[in-house]
């Protein structure tokens, strides 16, 4: 089984076995273009054992997509233990993120990369999972707290974190050459900084109009 920060059980049982394979297969090939002979012969189970655990190949999809959202929540529950700062939970999500699109490339893949809704039509768009919505309020806290400066929290969001999945996705198709980590301070001083100075000329723009 594919975890962020945990190792896989040894050995590992076979509805495991399964899940790995087919995050591998499906991370390569694409969703559509595996089959579930293929999935049996890379997780080396037999075909039964499949139907018996998942039902089949959308059973298979589910229980992965299930699965990499709860890693990715987990690591957000983790960071808002770990830190106070909204801002400082920010950043470190940010860092996290980049380093295991390095060191766990088809979790990250599966999670920012993969077009759920094509093969998952009953499940949520991943910004409506509880991951996201997680990252969501810790935005709005760090607007609250005065560690950004106030505007809509979906605007602030995507600013801050929509360039962070272009980055990951970029990486992923090996545009960006590069580790991510090496872009992360770059990065950090646009998002953030971008924000501010979007509010900032915004909120002088305001002032002179009234003066």
């Amino acid at each position: 089984m594919p975890y962020l920060k945990r190792q896989p059980e040894s050995p590992e049982p076979i509805d495991c076995r399964i899940l790995t394979a087919a995050l591998d297969l499906f991370v390569a090939n694409g969703y559509h273009n595996v089959s579930v002979h293929e999935i049996q012969k890379t997780a080396d189970v037999s075909i039964g054992s499949i139907y018996n655990h998942f039902g089949g190949k959308d059973g298979i999809a589910k229980a992965l997509y299930d699965h990499v959202i709860n890693e990715i929540d987990e690591l957000v529950i983790d960071v808002s233990r770990d830190f106070d700062s909204p801002l400082v939970q920010i950043k470190e999500i940010i860092k996290q993120l980049f380093s295991y699109t390095e060191t766990h490339s088809t979790i990250i893949a599966f999670a920012f990369h993969a077009k759920h809704p094509e093969f998952l039509h009953e499940e949520d768009l991943i910004c409506k999972t509880e991951p996201f919505l997680k990252i969501t309020d810790i935005v709005e806290s760090a607007m609250e707290q005065g560690e950004l400066t106030r505007t809509n929290t979906w605007i602030a969001t995507s600013l801050i974190f929509g360039g962070v999945i272009r980055m990951i996705q970029l990486r992923l198709d090996k545009v960006i050459e590069e580790p991510l980590p090496e872009y992360y301070s770059m990065l950090i001083e646009s998002a953030l900084g971008g924000l501010k100075n979007h509010l900032d000329v915004e909120s002088n723009t305001l002032v002179a109009a009234v003066n």
